[in-house]
């Protein structure tokens, strides 16, 4: 299996560089990157509109032969832990048991703004010297 593996990387890789090297020879609107190291190369070599369907055609074949290996390299990939295995989760800590019966209702003492009759007036601090 790891020798499927490495070949699928190998035609890969030249796949990539191929199709690298057959996009940049394409000709542009203005002139092909082959007419920059000697001028008109591929005109010569392919006639006046060959260069263009025979690198288009290799541009066709070598985008199709680098989804195939893309796609293949997904699937066959050895099947060792990603780095997410490796963390370690927390351990739930156990919760207590709650009864079957209603929650024990608290009530808190109602605060009023009037003191209640018969309580002592509520008195502010002593102003201190410094806030006059």
């Amino acid at each position: 299996m790891a020798f499927v593996y490495y070949a699928i990387i190998a035609v890969h890789v030249l796949a990539c560089l191929f199709l690298i090297g057959v996009v940049l020879l394409q000709q542009g609107k203005s002139q092909d990157l082959a007419s920059a190291f000697g001028g008109g190369g591929t005109q010569t070599a392919f006639g006046p509109r060959g260069s263009a369907n025979v690198l288009s055609r290799a541009t066709t074949i070598l985008a199709g032969v680098f989804m195939v290996t893309s796609l293949s390299l997904s699937m066959v990939r050895p099947r060792s832990g990603t780095i997410l295995d490796t963390v370690k989760t927390p351990a739930a800590s156990p919760t207590p048991a709650r009864s079957a019966g209603p929650a024990p209702a608290t009530t808190l003492p109602a605060q009023s703004a009037a003191p209640a009759p018969g309580a002592p007036a509520a008195t502010a601090p002593p102003a201190s010297p410094s806030s006059r």
